[in-house]
């Protein structure tokens, strides 16, 4: 079983929030069509995509999980990922190797967060709503329909309508059955929308239409249907009950028959070269080309080793093949090409393009790796994906030392597997850090360590990643001069800082002349520069967002040296920012919360005791109130656990970064009496 032809092929990606369906439905659609004998079931722990011991026992799925059907005549592979807001990295890493993007929403419980978050995050890809548990009591498909359009633009039409009973669904498109009862709206004036959404973007097709009065036949209307699909002029929308099977065969003709093979879509971009020498590169899905491919997930085996999942853009690849990753000098040979379906392999034949296999037991690779077979493609690299940045982190600390290393060990695999978990050594606490999405992310993270590693820690908060920063343009000039016999040092820098908008990072400029300070001594200046602002100038934080201008300086031919101009440096730097009006900064969050009406009095009461402060307020559905705000990191500790307390377990939350803000007074006048302690 294998598909030999890339216009075979298509790839989705199965996303939306937690609890959506979407191991559900795969399980229909595999059973459907015949690619597994009956569905099983989420709460007996028995699906094909959550293998995982830790998906079994949490009953929510943890990481992408590739499987793969046919039916009439298409090879379709689904990637199954997580709902957890917590693991949406997980989830986002798999766009770069599908063509569509397959969003998830339950009937009864409509848009939620991860539903929102993964419609922006697929923007560039062909997308299709799936509407599943049709046979939901409380659906009101009226109400989803007006959300559905209303969020997410004009451009989402059904292209099939629930029945009236919720027991099956009405074509709209290929063969609309305009006698039959349906929910909501009806097939004729569902047909005719979509249509006309189509050809819009075809002035012979409309013309022919319009004038002639012609009804199109779905073949006809393939091209522009393609062409909608690509620029975002249509999002299908179409519905299912996983559970009952009612829908499952018309969506997988509507996945085969109008979702776009790898020719069709909107093909990740590929440069080459790094930075501002990179150069944008077009791939061909042409197995006659040297073969490209991406690695989009990574996982580790205790068993089978290192296993990666990878999509073939271009040429193919076979058992044998010669690959590179990356500009890598030496390449690896595929020994076994394996086909997933779920935690099965099998080993294939080959990878066409469009295709997506792994292969196993090569301890270089890693994700985001691009894999080739000719120094052509050297340095190769895929856009860097948008994910989702961890804020909230716990220190980690062996009970035995002997587990140091083993620690280290594990984090490395974690982070291969995840790129929302971020890994870092706090020097002033001496211990590892572990950052996450969230509270729920990091135990997740913890049950991994204990679970795979056997490994036992101790946890406690790391300290918060204040900066400091300047609000005012000064200079400052120092002198180190040091003489005891022998060769002395010598070495003045005089500078100017000045203030850059918050997330302006660090400019470095030189404006010395005449040679006060020789060239070869201003790698040392800059280094003084880089360590004086690693090590802070009022309370040991590092400073950000200013311009550091080296205006002059002198030197002395015998005794100038790169410790004297570094040391030089390090001083000015620290009396020029002490004199710009120095300010600390502390992290802020950005949160969403979805809380009940009744509830909405005790969680903003919480926020504001926790120094936070309402940005907005929505309400998504009756009943529910939609809270953003925004509070300081150092004050979230507790909050999820709070949440849960207040809500009796029933509310949402999401968490990202919100950049930076000044500190209050007595705060800062804190930290710098903290450090005066030290």
């Amino acid at each position: 079983m294998t598909p030999e032809s890339v216009h075979d092929i298509r790839n989705l990606s199965l996303l939306g929030h937690a609890g959506c369906g979407k191991t559900t439905l795969v399980e229909a659609l595999l059973a459907a069509s015949g690619a597994i004998t009956s569905c099983g079931s989420v709460a007996k722990g028995d699906t094909v995509s959550d293998h995982d011991p830790q998906e079994k026992a949490m009953g929510h799925s943890l990481n992408a999980s590739l499987t793969h059907l046919e039916w009439a005549g298409h090879w379709i592979n689904l990637l199954d990922t997580p709902g957890l807001p917590d693991l949406a990295g997980r989830a986002l890493a798999t766009l770069p190797a599908v063509e569509t993007a397959a969003i998830v929403i339950h009937a009864a419980t409509g848009i939620e967060s991860g539903t929102r978050r993964m419609m922006a995050a697929s923007a560039g890809k062909c997308r299709i709503i799936i509407v599943n548990a049709i046979d939901s009591a409380s659906a009101d498909f009226v109400a989803l329909a007006q959300a559905i359009t209303g969020e997410f633009g004009n451009e989402c039409l059904p292209i099939n309508l629930p029945a009236a009973d919720g027991n099956a669904v009405v074509d709209c498109f290929f063969t609309p059955d305009t006698a039959r009862a349906t929910a909501f709206s009806s097939p004729a004036a569902a047909h005719d929308a979509i249509v006309d959404q189509v050809i819009e973007l075809d002035e012979a097709l409309m013309a022919r239409y319009l004038e002639q009065g012609e009804a199109l036949d779905p073949e006809q209307l393939h091209a522009p249907f393609e062409q909608a699909l690509r620029e975002g002029h249509l999002v299908p929308v179409c519905f299912v009950s996983a559970r009952t099977g009612a829908g499952i065969p018309e969506l997988l003709d509507i996945l085969g028959r109008l979702m776009p093979d790898p020719t069709e879509g909107n093909p990740p971009q590929f440069f080459k070269g790094a930075g501002a020498n990179a150069v944008a590169v077009t791939t061909v899905p042409d197995t006659s080309l040297h073969a490209l491919a991406h690695v989009f997930q990574v996982s580790n085996d205790p068993y089978r080793g290192k296993i990666a999942m990878f999509r073939v853009h271009q040429g193919q690849i076979v058992p044998g093949s010669a690959l590179y990753i990356g500009d890598a000098r030496k390449p690896f040979k595929v020994a076994h090409l394996l086909r997933l379906q779920g935690r099965n392999m099998v080993e294939t034949p080959r990878a066409v393009p469009g295709d997506l296999c792994a292969i196993s037991r090569v301890d270089e690779i890693h994700r985001d790796a691009v894999l080739h077979d000719s120094h052509d493609e050297d340095e190769f690299h895929l856009a860097t994906p948008s994910y989702p940045q961890p804020v909230l982190g716990l220190a980690l600390i062996a009970r035995k030392p002997a587990d140091e290393h083993k620690l280290a060990e594990a984090l490395a695999r974690l982070t291969d597997e995840d790129p929302c978990l971020e890994v870092s050594y706090d020097a002033r606490g001496h211990h590892t850090v572990v950052r996450g999405l969230g509270e729920q992310h990091l135990k997740i993270v913890l049950d991994q360590l204990a679970n795979r590693w056997n490994l036992e820690l101790d946890t406690a908060p790391p300290a918060i990643p204040y900066r400091e920063t300047i609000s005012a343009t000064a200079e400052a000039r120092y002198r180190h001069k040091k003489q005891s016999g022998g060769s002395g040092q010598f070495g003045e820098v005089a500078l100017r800082v000045e203030p850059l908008a918050r997330g302006g990072g660090l400019q470095l400029a030189d404006e010395v002349k005449g040679g006060a300070i020789p060239t070869h001594f201003m790698p040392a200046v800059e280094k003084g520069v880089r360590q004086a602002l690693d090590d802070g100038a009022l309370a040991g934080f590092p400073i950000h967002d200013l311009k550091v201008v080296v205006t002059d300086g002198k030197h002395h031919a015998v005794d100038s040296n790169e410790v004297s101009f570094s040391t030089a440096a390090r001083h000015a730097l620290i009396e020029a920012v002490l004199a710009a009006r120095p300010q600390i900064l502390e992290p802020m969050l950005e949160i969403t919360v979805k809380v009940a009406d009744d509830r909405f009095g005790e969680v903003s009461a919480e926020l504001a005791g926790r120094r936070g402060h309402l940005t907005a307020t929505d309400s998504p559905a009756s009943g529910w109130t939609l809270i953003s705000a925004r509070l300081p990191m150092a004050n979230m500790d507790g909050f999820e656990a709070r949440l849960k307390a207040i809500c009796a377990g029933e509310s949402e939350f999401v968490i990202s970064a919100g950049g930076y803000e000044v500190v209050a007074a007595e705060t800062q006048a804190q930290l710098r009496r903290e450090r005066t302690a030290q």
